[in-house]
């Protein structure tokens, strides 16, 4: 036994050493922001708002502008002036296309008045339309905002989180037109207060539509979870689930961090061990926070999961209420991944991270593929920008979504690449963690790989697209439907074929099959034929094993189905 602790205490020796660097370039980059001292923090977006392809941090403030916009200039920041006009106590910032014209709208969420909602008339032009858009506008004390299409109309919806013990959550639909209407009642929301802090939209269950976990302070109000039934209405599940946390709970951060497909949760708590919810992929989660080595045990806020140094697993980075002063508790946690799933505490890689933090975010200001971390501070702090100075050769992956039968902003997506029979997936949000919001722009590490054998984004139209052999270290923008594209089953009953195939693929459409073109996964062309009738059979016998796409014309359209082999 003192061999294996021995062994294990070199190991993490060792792994001590790590390249992961950051520093914090806040003053450097342009960045001087005193937020205040403001209860329970403010909030921070990392998201390029104005579309020019550099993500720009928003924050929102007690003191000065209540909302500050610094754009991003090829990695240096300016004070933007946008005319918002917003007198309240803000938290969350989100940027988000309500309307699916392809600018980014703004939603300002407040703990002592009302809600603004702000719509984009193009070239940053933004307008208050907060009293015509049928949200309410009593102050109430309203936290976090996350946004998501529960019910697959294309247009996003958005949850309230209200932290008070009278008042129930929020779920907004968005009609289409600018305009939202309060469904509790008919999606069935709890109608109680909960202490609400923050929520995220998530498909937990895999089953291709967004459910609700919410996070919520003070152990007597557990933690919910809203399994969406499909039709428009939630039930809730916490119970059921294993996913009732009773902790103060603060963060909702999402994440498959072990790369098995299914979404698991980070919830940071108060002064206790916050959890790690890992998805058991039959509808239940286990706390494996203990094992998994990142309890982080000091009054824990916003967290976020990120590959700090490109090396395809997730790190996981923590925001703490103490500014140090008290060396039992941690003011931040950078949590290093070491390639197996275990986690180990590496604050040298955040140095002097000394001060009263509660939200943080995730970006790329300089566009080189490594990603950075902005912190919101209190107590008349300056902002930290943690820019990523990681010594690394590794590769990486930019994806960058627009959808077209899905919402403008491609929330809800699932991005699955894999390399060698490796994969990693992303899961595309817009609110989550502690008043945070993520850039729109999904990184990928891939470690010394330069080709990703695949890149698969499933919608919530159900459309799947798919990429094969990306070179690395690029931006990769995927237009919904624009690719190798799996249609989804409803759009697909005109043609009928065989799956799994042993010889022969079998297709009977209604009308005339054109052209008939199979794929193997790395994108060349095993077979092709012309068989201009409503029945054909490809002969697959002299294929090995494994999966195809086919692409089949009829009557003009193109589409393409998976077929597997075996």
């Amino acid at each position: 036994m003192k061999k294996l602790l021995l062994l294990y205490f070199l190991i993490c020796l060792g792994r001590s050493n790590s390249q992961i660097s950051f520093a914090n370039n806040a003053l450097n980059s342009g960045i001087n922001v005193n937020c205040g001292n403001t209860y329970l923090g403010n909030g921070i977006s990392f998201y390029d708002y104005d579309n020019d392809g550099w993500d720009d941090i928003t924050i929102s403030s007690s003191l000065g502008d209540p909302i500050h916009f610094l754009k991003n200039i090829n990695g240096n920041f300016v004070i933007h002036n946008l005319n918002v006009s917003n007198t309240g106590r803000n938290k969350q910032v989100n940027w988000v296309d309500i309307d699916n014209d392809g600018d980014n709208d703004l939603f300002v969420t407040s703990d002592n008045s009302s809600l603004k909602l702000y719509e984009n008339l193009g070239n940053m032009i933004m307008q208050d339309i907060t009293s015509i858009s049928g949200m309410l506008v009593d102050p109430f004390p309203t936290y976090g905002a996350s946004w998501g299409d529960y019910d697959n109309d294309g247009y996003l919806d958005v949850f309230l989180s209200i932290r008070d013990n009278s008042i129930p959550n929020i779920l907004y639909k968005n009609n289409g037109d600018k305009t939202f209407t309060l469904v509790n009642s008919e999606a069935g929301l709890l109608n109680t207060g909960f202490m609400s802090f923050c929520s995220a939209f998530l498909d937990y269950d895999n089953d291709g539509d967004q459910d609700i976990y919410v996070s919520n302070d003070k152990g007597n109000n557990p933690n919910l979870l809203y399994k969406n039934n499909g039709d428009g209405t939630f039930i809730e599940v916490g119970a059921a689930s294993g996913a009732d946390l009773y902790i103060d709970a603060m963060s909702v951060t999402v994440g498959d961090i072990n790369s098995d497909g299914w979404l698991d949760i980070y919830v940071t708590n108060s002064d206790q061990d916050s959890a790690l919810l890992i998805n058991n992929q039959d509808g239940t989660f286990t706390d494996l926070a203990v094992f998994y080595q990142v309890t982080f045990n000091s009054i824990g806020w916003g967290a976020s999961f990120i590959d700090a140094d490109n090396d395809s697993d997730l790190d996981l980075y923590v925001s703490g209420e103490t500014d140090g002063f008290f060396p039992q508790y941690l003011s931040s946690a950078f949590y290093e991944n070491n390639g197996n799933n275990q986690y180990f505490l590496n604050n040298s890689a955040v140095p002097n991270d000394f001060a009263e933090s509660y939200s943080n975010a995730i970006g790329d200001t300089d566009n080189d593929g490594f990603p950075e971390i902005v912190v919101n501070n209190i107590n008349h702090d300056n902002i930290f920008l943690w820019k990523n100075n990681t010594i690394q050769n590794n590769n990486w992956l930019k994806i960058k979504l627009e959808g077209t039968q899905s919402n403008r902003n491609g929330i809800g997506s699932f991005i699955e690449i894999s390399i060698n029979g490796q994969k990693q997936f992303r899961y595309t949000l817009c609110g989550e963690g502690y008043l945070s919001q993520h850039s729109g722009t999904e990184i990928f590490g891939i470690g010394n790989s330069t080709i990703i054998d695949y890149v698969k984004v499933k919608w919530l139209s159900g459309i799947e697209d798919i990429l094969l052999n990306i070179p690395a270290n690029q931006l990769l923008y995927i237009v919904e439907g624009s690719t190798l594209s799996l249609q989804p089953e409803k759009n697909s009953k005109s043609l009928i074929y065989t799956n799994p195939v042993k010889n022969t693929l079998t297709l009977n459409a209604q009308n005339t099959i054109e052209n008939v073109a199979m794929y193997n996964m790395l994108g060349q062309e095993v077979l092709r034929a012309a068989p201009n009738a409503v029945n054909s059979e490809l002969d697959m016998s002299s294929l090995q094993d494994g999966t195809y796409f086919v692409k089949v014309t009829i009557a003009n359209t193109t589409k393409t189905v998976r077929v597997v082999k075996n």
